[in-house]
């Protein structure tokens, strides 16, 4: 499909990460608004405001099918509640659309695999938002750990130490029925990380988690939460090396959100968020004096002030339209979404029958 240097976006979903996904793309060079979707008034409100003086221009629509039929948009972005996903992208991928599709790529992992095979097919660009891949201390450490700088990695761990979940429209962010539970709609993003970062296949994975203080004295409608606020996750990796997921969802007072931890045979390298720190620590034998060295990775003020996710969602649009044009490949696939919800819908089962997860189980191969 031959996409001009100016690309029309259309939105699906313009609650509070469509918001932000406007935010960016009123930054981003060569990228126009030209339609939105969302069945809801109060949402449709947020993004007109975010729009400004350019609302006027821009299409309103009550689905996303009928903003794929317009003939308005050259590219969409899909951030509607994660359980509509696959119907909302039914019409996108008909239309042979390139789609930006928020996390979790669904919530059920027939959903998840449905929507990699129409991925697969589509002649179009298929990505999905993983924005902490984009945060540009986290590009840093990466980057060093994949140069070989700590040596061989043997272990990583993530500690993610925030804030409760926040407020939704109709609150379908307190329910595991819509959201595929904690460890798949808020901790997808590090288990894409996990997977990122090792560069192998998960093999099993035991979580102990619970619903310990957040939402315990909430009722919608009769209905009471179900939704994990703390938890450990191990993950098993085909190539021996071992990841941990430590989340708590009640400590938004932390210093740092996320703190990542990489160790390999020859050093330990951290990276803390939003301090913007990469800390390496190379082995230096016992007793003998430390050598940390410490620096902090600056990110652009525009970057920072479109959004929430440390500047990584405007770095995020900076690949993806330069993939909608054929200037560049897709680096988040839809095959990273569905590993993502596999090991999250993996760790809610374990969490649940408070046992070890064989990806097996799940139909996955571990080699």
């Amino acid at each position: 499909m031959q996409v001009p240097q100016l690309v029309r976006y259309g939105l699906v979903g313009t609650g509070m990460m469509g918001v932000e996904h406007l935010n960016n793309l009123a930054v981003t060079p060569g990228a126009v608004v030209t339609a939105i979707a969302d069945p809801v008034e109060t949402s449709l409100g947020w993004a007109r405001r975010a729009l400004g003086d350019k609302a006027d221009g821009v299409a309103v629509f009550a689905d996303g099918a009928a903003l794929a039929r317009s003939g308005q948009v050259d590219a969409v972005i899909v951030a509607s509640p994660n359980y509509t996903h696959r119907s909302v992208l039914e019409p996108l991928f008909d239309a042979g659309l390139p789609i930006l599709c928020e996390k979790p790529l669904a919530t059920t992992l027939e959903d998840a695999r449905w929507v990699a095979e129409h991925a697969a097919r589509s002649p179009a660009p298929f990505w999905t938002a993983m924005e902490y891949r984009y945060m540009p201390p986290a590009v840093e450490f990466i980057d060093e750990i994949h140069s070989g700088r700590i040596g061989a990695l043997r272990m990583l761990a993530i500690r993610e130490h925030r804030f409760p979940f926040l407020k939704k429209v109709g609150d379908w962010n307190r329910f595991s029925q819509n959201t595929g539970g904690t460890m798949v709609e808020k901790c997808c993003h590090f288990f894409d990380l996990m997977r990122f970062i090792i560069r192998s296949e998960p093999v099993r994975v035991y979580c102990s988690g619970a619903m310990d203080v957040n939402h315990v004295d909430e009722s919608y409608q009769g209905r009471r939460p179900d939704i994990i606020d703390n938890s450990y996750t191990t993950v098993e990796f085909a190539n021996g090396v071992r990841a941990m997921l430590d989340l708590c969802m009640f400590a938004e007072g932390a210093e740092n959100q996320e703190e990542i931890t990489a160790v390999g045979d020859k050093a330990r390298l951290d990276v803390l968020i939003p301090e913007g720190a990469v800390v390496f620590s190379p082995r230096v034998g016992f007793r003998n004096p430390k050598q940390v060295e410490r620096r902090v990775v600056d990110v652009d003020a525009t970057a920072l002030a479109a959004g929430t996710h440390h500047g990584s969602t405007f770095y995020q649009h900076q690949k993806f339209i330069a993939a909608v044009r054929g200037e560049g490949p897709v680096e988040v696939s839809a095959h990273d979404g569905l590993m993502a919800v596999a090991i999250g819908a993996a760790a809610e089962m374990s969490a649940r029958e408070r046992r070890v997860v064989e990806m097996t189980e799940l139909g996955f191969l571990t080699h």
